[in-house]
């Protein structure tokens, strides 16, 4: 009984969860925002595009960020647990 009652997430966790999982999207919004600006300045891929080597260069990072996020994913799907619901 005891291990029950502690595995329930308690009432206010939901609005937690809302409220950081809104301020992360709204952080990295931001973040693409100033990034992407900064780029613009800089003339980064004006850079990359005009070098064979950098072209070569962002695809394989590109690349990279790809299969990270896939094996992530993955690792995070063949965890099987399923988050414990409230009844």
């Amino acid at each position: 009984e005891l291990i029950d009652q502690a595995r329930k997430r308690p009432a206010f966790a939901d609005i937690a969860l809302l409220i950081t999982t809104i301020v992360l999207v709204v952080s990295l919004a931001i973040t693409a925002a100033v990034v992407s600006i900064g780029m613009a300045r800089a003339d980064t891929l004006g850079a990359i595009s005009q070098s064979s080597g950098g072209q070569m260069a962002l695809a394989v990072v590109l690349g990279l960020m790809i299969a990270a996020m896939g094996g992530l994913t993955a690792v995070m799907v063949e965890d099987g647990e399923r988050p414990l619901r409230r009844d």
